[in-house]
């Protein structure tokens, strides 16, 4: 049986010689299912570099979005960081100038390192509270008796002697771990130390407080008050007159605290200030230690 073929007839262009060749149907088959089969591969190429640059492009796209939105978050949590801490201020503020005017006995509401939670009196705080409203208009007129006499209003001197454990500003907080403002300084103290006032005023709060724990505040006239927290024992009563250097109270570990140390605060007008602006006055290298955790 005879094989088909296709004959192709090839002519020189200078002797005009002809020349056949025989190519089967398979081998013309073959060819064309060959470059069907290029074609196909060569389209499906193309497609995944397509698919893939795209894939490329939109993962990109994603990222960037991802980014902004992290910074947007970012920018939102130091914002809202900034509020909170703006809203301490004024609520401590507010508390104070409640005392001063003697609208009330007792500081409510949250600090920086206070837990937050209402004050509800009961039938014998109310009535005591009575008694002091009533007695308000003496005591402010006592009070400003006896910041005539005063002459050492500025806080200079350390209330222990002891290292620096931790300074004012910005910190992460060891029990929760996020950022914070410390509003005072933390001195190192042995239970039981003698705390010294720094500067002569007059003591308007000697009591337990939320996260300070037990806790002496100071006037020293012209809207400046110091405070001195985590105490074991009371030594003054509010209403008594102080000189600096007196013994206010004995240093311990009691509120929100790991170890007994001594915080100390400087605030004028309610707002905390850096007491290391006052305390460098009469600073000593062996205060000088790096910062711990309090």
């Amino acid at each position: 049986m005879k094989q088909h073929y296709f004959v192709v007839v090839l002519a020189h262009s200078l002797h005009g010689r002809l020349r056949r060749i025989h190519i089967p149907h398979q081998a013309i088959y073959v060819v064309v299912a060959m470059a069907l089969f290029g074609s196909v591969s060569l389209f499906g190429m193309v497609s995944s570099y397509l698919r893939m640059t795209w894939k490329v492009a939109n993962y990109n796209s994603l990222r960037n979005e991802v980014d902004t939105l992290r910074n947007r978050y970012q920018a939102l949590q130091r914002d809202n960081d900034e509020k909170k801490q703006e809203l301490v201020r004024l609520e401590l503020m507010a508390s104070q100038v409640s005392v001063a005017f003697g609208l009330q006995r007792k500081l409510a509401g949250a600090d920086s390192i206070a837990a937050e939670g209402p004050l509800v009196p009961t039938y014998t705080e109310s009535v005591a509270e009575y008694d002091f409203l009533k007695s308000a208009k003496f005591s402010r007129l006592n009070h400003e008796y006896a910041h005539q006499w005063q002459k050492n209003v500025i806080p200079s001197t350390w209330p222990v002697n002891g290292r620096l454990l931790s300074r004012y500003g910005d910190r992460t907080d060891p029990f929760s771990g996020e950022g914070e403002l410390h509003p005072g300084v933390d001195i190192s103290a042995g239970m039981g130390t003698p705390v010294h006032a720094a500067a002569d005023g007059v003591v308007v709060f000697a009591e337990y407080m939320n996260g300070y724990g037990k806790i002496v505040i100071i006037d020293h006239g012209n809207g400046m008050t110091t405070r001195y927290a985590h105490l074991s024992q009371f030594e003054v009563v509010p209403g008594e007159e102080i000189r600096r250097g007196d013994v206010l109270a004995l240093s311990g570990a009691t509120g929100r605290v790991t170890s007994p140390h001594v915080h100390f605060e400087v605030r004028r007008g309610g707002i905390p200030m850096n007491p290391m602006q006052y305390l460098n006055r009469s600073l000593t290298m062996e205060h000088v230690q790096p910062d711990l955790p309090f």
